[in-house]
């Protein structure tokens, strides 16, 4: 057993600092002013060989693999001090202070507070199973968030979290562990300073967290992370609030993907349809046409792998002709109703498909642990398989070759990259080609589904540089975000489901993938009662995948009509959705730039507020609107806690205004989706139905306006379908609204794409009074005390008494513009 006790000596290399130890050498090296590197390696190798990390401060042998997504920066020039007992590393924004003797690593805020500390004497430990063990101090109510896709409640204190991803079907989704992810990152939160810091353990060995469900006498409290092998290579982010470490967790993994429009509708599927006998096909082009004919929008269809079936067996890279004719045909015909397919593959491969000794003459599978000659087996669907090995070179061209003959070129941009957590790859010592260096299946396997999905992105836009990828992925390792739209897996078919996958769905927004969802109405087990499927759609219509999915064990197919007569409520939900499409395509492209979530844990926005550091069943869609969807069967009323800082107003209730830190109860009906607008807000919807968010466009842009001091809102677009936003064809408008007597909306922006918009209508919440007057770039518009003459006219202005809101519409000028809403006081009987 190795322990780091005592600090022996430093020396500089390559802008980082290297330190010995009695044990270990450690590595600090200053990424930003806010990102501390901290690596302890007791083989003293030190090798930079990462497929996670996208910005760096060295060199990497990966550089060439990742050329065009890796951003090389300089090390931060940290100010350095020592003297006999400490070591101090100051950045203006943090500072690292190292305690010699015993040796000790502690992170501190700008103003002094501490963010994070080792345990002084026991830091770092390589034990006797030569597993590593990072020891990291914690106080006794500290919050936790993070960890990947967890179950549970939102906040980790006093949890053992393991780090496997597994292919966990039918879940608990409260109690269970693990499930298909693997990122070993937190977020700690301090309940006396109300200040955060991440912890990211670069390291995809088996690990485990524990925070705090161990205490010992000896010790001051703890938590500790334990890995399998490797190096504890500790990143530490500063920045103070959640938001910013996200933001700079995922400017080091890898900012989230834009993805296309397409990939934020409703997308159908079902195993039912590519199971049936013959003329899969049909049946599904019947299922877009029923979905057009009962009213509900759609832009895809999740194909389940019942395509690739042979015998009965799952057999990747083939196509089973009887159940579908043509393909090519098949696909064209999907693509003409903007329901554009996505194909499942997987990277297991059987033994007995017909393609196998193919695949194996190209070289491409993980090998066996005693015979390196031959491949790897584990179990598979339908029997025994080889595993695809995309850390080889020629793995990943094999990949990029067949999936583009057999699924591309058919004509999809979109792939679903299913069971691939090399589960049943039970031998961890099964080996891997690592590009050129060799390594095992223990050490490199959830890096398997991230490769897999740069493998796929990549050969989309080898096969049309256009093209704008979109890649659906189960499983993942840190990172993953960067590449794919993910779902919480397999899950079961309960109202538990329903209220804890938000949580895990938030929890991975904290993770750094803010593109994440649920499978709705359930996945395992029996049909959704219809109450149960009502809230579960009304549920669904915030994350940011959102597809119904199932393979019910009941031989039912979940679809949206199969209520009739909550077919109506179910539909308003969706089209309630494709009606936020401007606000949300503008979440999914903040997403890209921060790694903010779409669906939000209340703490992400409301650090300072006590009350939603715990809060697990609520959320924020986007940063604007409060949902505490209904989650209890039978339920007539929904308690909703309001965070304090500002005041909410209620969506269903003609914008009734709340004070923020309290908790109030709202009725319930079937229908209802508890929903508050948050004060400062700036909601963009449409006020055209859009029936695909790929094929159609917002022409009537409606804004709900909260006003409240200063805000800035970004609204962003573009064709949603091709890369032509990397090269300036984007619109960014960029709304400022100021408050007081007067509200100024200012409209600026940038961007060569063709704005869709042709009127704007903006709702202004302003409960006090009525406007004096409004004017568009200094011309006032016209005032209508009469409703039906309003809405006759192009243009002018009504407050509305019942809501207690003004109403202001005007043709696109298409041109930056200001909108001022004056409520100055008037005196009528002084004029």
């Amino acid at each position: 057993m190795e322990i780091c006790s005592r600090f022996t000596g430093m020396e500089r290399k390559d802008g980082a600092f290297l330190l010995h130890t009695d044990n270990a050498d450690i590595k600090v090296c200053f990424v930003t002013d806010e990102i501390v590197r901290v690596r302890a390696s007791f083989d003293h190798e030190l090798a930079e060989e990462s497929y996670v990390l996208m910005t760096t401060a060295w060199e990497d042998r990966m550089d060439e693999l990742f050329k065009g997504e890796r951003t090389r920066v300089e090390p931060f020039a940290a100010e350095v001090t020592e003297d006999d007992s400490t070591l101090t590393f100051a950045t203006g924004k943090v500072t690292l202070v190292v305690d010699k003797d015993p040796i000790n690593f502690k992170l501190l805020a700008a103003d002094g507070s501490e963010l994070y500390s080792t345990l002084p004497g026991n830091p770092f430990v390589k034990d006797a199973n030569n597993r590593v063990v990072a020891y990291s101090r914690m106080k006794e109510d500290d919050c936790f968030y993070g960890f990947g896709e967890k179950t549970g409640l939102l906040d980790k204190n006093k949890t053992f979290q393991r780090e496997r991803a597994t292919d966990a079907m039918g879940y608990d989704a409260e109690k269970m562990d693990t499930l298909y992810k693997h990122i070993p990152f937190y977020i700690r939160l301090d309940r006396d300073t109300h200040k955060a810091v991440g912890v990211f353990y670069h390291n995809f060995y088996e690990s485990v967290f524990n925070m705090g469900c161990e205490k010992s006498n000896y010790w001051p409290r703890y938590t500790y992370f334990q890995a399998d092998g490797g190096d504890l290579d500790c990143f530490l982010i500063g920045g103070d609030t959640i938001a910013r470490i996200v933001d700079n967790y995922t400017l080091l993994t890898g900012r989230p993907a834009l993805l296309p429009k397409r990939a934020l509708g409703y997308q159908g599927s079902s195993m039912y349809y590519p199971e049936l006998e013959k003329d899969s096909d049909d049946a599904v082009l019947g299922f877009i046409d029923t979905i057009k004919e009962e009213g509900f929008p759609i832009d895809g269809f999740h194909l389940s792998s019942g395509y690739t079936s042979q015998n009965n067996k799952r057999c990747v890279f083939t196509w089973n002709t009887d159940r579908f004719k043509d393909p090519s045909a098949y696909f064209h015909a999907m693509n003409e109703k903007h329901a554009q397919n996505v194909p499942n593959v997987k990277p297991g491969v059987l033994l007995c498909n017909p393609r196998f000794d193919e695949f194996n003459a190209d070289d491409v599978f993980v090998k066996d642990s005693k015979n390196p000659e031959t491949y790897g087996v584990g179990k598979w669907w339908g029997g025994d398989g080889a595993f695809w090995d995309f850390t080889k070179p020629e793995g990943r061209a094999a990949w990029k070759k067949y999936l583009t003959e057999s699924i591309i070129a058919v004509g999809t941009d979109s792939v679903w990259n299913d069971n691939c957590e090399y589960d049943s790859l039970m031998d961890k010592d099964c080996t891997c080609d690592f590009d050129g260096k060799g390594g095992t299946i223990g050490q490199l396997k959830p890096l398997m589904s991230t490769l897999m999905c740069k493998v796929g992105a990549d050969a989309v836009v080898e096969h049309n540089a256009k093209a704008r990828p979109y890649m659906v992925c189960r499983s993942g390792s840190a990172g993953i975000q960067r590449y794919a739209q993910t779902w919480c897996g397999d899950n079961y078919t309960s109202w538990k489901s329903l209220k804890y996958n938000i949580p895990i769905i938030t929890g991975m927004g904290l993770s750094g993938q803010p593109n994440e969802g649920a499978d709705i109405g359930g996945f395992a087990g029996p049909a959704p009662t219809e109450e149960l499927f009502v809230r579960w759609v009304q549920n669904g219509i915030f994350q940011a995948r959102f597809s119904i999915h199932s393979a019910s064990n009941d031989n039912t197919v979940t679809e949206p009509w199969m209520f009739r007569e909550s077919a109506d409520t179910i539909r308003d939900a969706i089209l309630l959705r494709y009606r936020f499409t401007p606000y949300l395509y503008s979440a999914e492209y903040e997403a890209s730039q921060t790694g903010a979530p779409i669906m939000r844990a209340l703490v992400y926005d409301f650090q300072n507020d006590p009350k939603a550091w715990e809060e697990s069943f609520e959320f924020l869609f986007g940063r604007d609107i409060l949902v505490a969807n209904v989650l209890e069967e039978g339920a007539k009323t929904r308690t909703v806690y309001l965070p304090a800082g500002c005041k909410w107003y209620d969506w269903n209730d003609k914008f009734r205004c709340y004070e923020g830190g309290q908790t109030i109860e709202v009725p319930v009906t079937m229908a209802t989706i508890p929903m508050f607008v948050r004060e400062g807000a700036v909601i963009a919807m449409a006020d055209n139905q859009l029936m695909t968010m790929e094929g159609d466009h917002t022409t009537a842009l409606h804004l709900i306006v909260a006003p409240k001091g200063t805000t800035t809102t970004t609204l962003y677009d573009d064709d949603g379908i091709t890369n032509d936003f990397k090269s300036g064809v984007y619109r960014k408008t960029t709304i400022t609204t100021t408050a007081g007597e007067r509200v100024t909306i200012n409209f600026a922006s940038e961007g060569s794409y063709k704005d869709t918009v042709e009127t704007i209508k903006v709702e202004m919440i302003a409960k006090e009074k009525s406007p004096f007057w409004v004017t568009l770039d200094g011309r006032k518009i016209e005032h209508f005390l009469n409703r039906r003459k309003f809405d006759a006219a192009a243009e002018g202005w009504y407050y509305s008494q019942s809501k207690k809101a003004v109403e202001v519409k005007y043709a696109n000028p298409a041109k930056d513009h200001a909108l001022t809403v004056s409520f100055e006081q008037f005196d009528l009987i002084g004029m």
